[in-house]
């Protein structure tokens, strides 16, 4: 497809890179935040945040996002080497019950907000749109993505679930976009995914709302493609799978066809990017406050004295 403007990124944003036989040796990596595995009998390769590292995305967990994302190409082609079926599928889950993700790493921005640290919020938007434009270039390779959503999507979490082709939730699932309660907008993608799936009008409607929506609400919208009932949401998504199986080569093609048309590129994200940082520099202390009340009420969610995230992301 040529219509994409950067390639899968080679170098962690913490500095760090990965050995060339930790890339290329056709197996997944071991990693803290994900729980990867491989289904054989659909060809898809499924990815989980693990329920230990918290709610929320850290920078750390967005590092192993990104070099998961970048192994893919020498899974796959490992994969044909031996013989084996290319893989079709990509899908991304929760192991957290009851949450898919709650977006950004708030604690985060507050810290660089007071210290002006624009070179930090920029470090930190630029990890969230790397690993959702990853998805939706499904890291370069002829695969389908699927967001599977069983619990709360919202925020950052939100923006993830749109970057994919196929957004499959149970019935339990909530959306929503909170950041205009403190003040600020969603800036990794929720504006230009929703306005693909949409329009921009009513992207707009959904972003300045904060309303939290029903998985129900969302299907109706056609933002969520497979309404699942609860507990039932892997089932739906191998019934999908296996359901398209014969008529893949067109669905794919179709899907594709619709980016070509209407795609999202990296500088867009990275442009809103820039723009979500000098809106959040702008922010005052009483939006500040109004932040600091949603970290209080997902650490207490959490059930620990201290944000999850900030273990492992620090």
């Amino acid at each position: 497809m040529t219509f994409q403007t950067k390639p899968l990124n080679t170098e962690m944003m913490s500095g760090r890179r990965h050995s060339p036989a930790s890339i290329t040796g056709g197996a997944p990596l071991p990693l803290a935040h994900v729980h990867q595995e491989i289904d054989e009998a659909s060809a898809s390769f499924w990815s989980f945040f693990r329920a230990e590292t918290g709610l929320c995305f850290s920078s750390a967990m967005l590092r192993d996002l990104t070099a998961m994302q970048m192994t893919l190409p020498s899974i796959q082609a490992a994969r044909v080497a031996a013989g084996k079926n290319p893989l079709r599928y990509y899908v991304t889950g929760s192991h957290l019950p009851g949450v898919f993700n709650l977006g950004g790493d708030l604690a985060l921005f507050m810290r660089a907000i007071r210290a002006g640290d624009r070179d930090g919020l920029r470090a930190y938007g630029q990890l969230c749109i790397e690993a959702v434009y990853n998805v939706y270039v499904a890291a370069r390779l002829p695969l389908t993505t699927i967001m599977l959503v069983q619990g709360e999507a919202l925020g950052g979490g939100f923006e993830a679930a749109l970057s994919a082709d196929i957004i499959v939730a149970e019935r339990r699932a909530r959306f929503g976009l909170p950041e205009i309660l403190f003040n600020l907008f969603p800036g990794m993608g929720a504006m230009s995914f929703l306005s693909r799936r949409l329009d921009a009008t009513r992207a707009e409607k959904i972003i300045l709302s904060g309303k939290v929506y029903t998985a129900e609400e969302m299907h109706a919208m056609g933002i969520v493609d497979i309404l699942a009932e609860d507990g039932f949401g892997e089932e739906a998504v191998r019934d999908y799978i296996a359901g398209e199986a014969r008529r893949y080569n067109a669905h794919y093609a179709i899907r594709q066809a619709k980016k070509r048309a209407n795609p999202v590129t990296f500088e867009e994200l990275s442009d809103i990017v820039e723009l979500w940082v000098d809106s959040a520099l702008r922010l005052e202390e009483s939006d500040l406050r109004r932040m600091a009340r949603l970290v209080a009420a997902q650490e207490k969610r959490q059930g620990k004295s201290a944000h999850p995230m900030h273990v492992a992301a620090e």
